[in-house]
């Protein structure tokens, strides 16, 4: 009964938070930009899902999975948080109740972000496309898109400093 008086009382705010918004844009797999009301343009990164980035394999896949998915459609979201860019973080719903961020991943196009999500379920459907060889889990050698970007950005700062050491070297040889 406490459950169901709690779910009652919370749903008026649910009810409230969610936008209803069309889709104009998709950046990645999982960043898309939507139009609200007075013709404003909004970037929503999804919750809950990690896809792969452009540069990587599955990433042009992922971009164009959620773009069948949503692009053009009227959604309904619910910010849940901004990211470090300030971009809204938004779980994204479409179809009658499809939550785009387990599509996603049931089809085998995105990660579990389990860093920032208590949603079991989504890992249990990473698990499931991945034993079906599913999108990305094609590829047995799959990286991460934060082991990626981690990788990508040890790399930058490997070449900085070499280009350092070279310009430094440069300036040793002719004084």
């Amino acid at each position: 009964m406490r459950i169901f008086l709690s779910a009652l009382l919370c749903f008026p705010f649910l009810l409230f938070s969610q936008i209803t918004a069309k889709v104009v844009g998709i950046s990645d797999g999982d960043t898309i930009t939507v139009l609200l009301d007075g013709n404003v343009q909004k970037k929503l990164r999804l919750a809950e899902v990690d896809c792969p980035e452009n540069r990587q394999p599955f990433g042009k896949n992922a971009k164009k999975f959620t773009s069948e998915q949503v692009f053009a459609k009227n959604i309904r979201f619910i910010e849940t948080n901004k990211d470090r860019y300030g971009r809204s973080v938004a779980k994204i719903y479409y179809d009658n109740g499809k939550y785009l961020s387990a599509e996603i991943i049931k089809a085998g196009y995105g990660w579990w972000y389990y860093s920032y999500s208590k949603n079991t379920d989504l890992g249990k459907m990473q698990e499931t496309a991945k034993n079906k060889k599913l999108g990305l889990w094609q590829d047995k050698k799959a990286i991460s898109p934060w082991d990626f970007r981690k990788e990508q950005r040890e790399n930058a700062k490997k070449k900085r400093l070499q280009k350092q050491r070279e310009q430094q070297a440069q300036k040793e040889k002719t004084t």
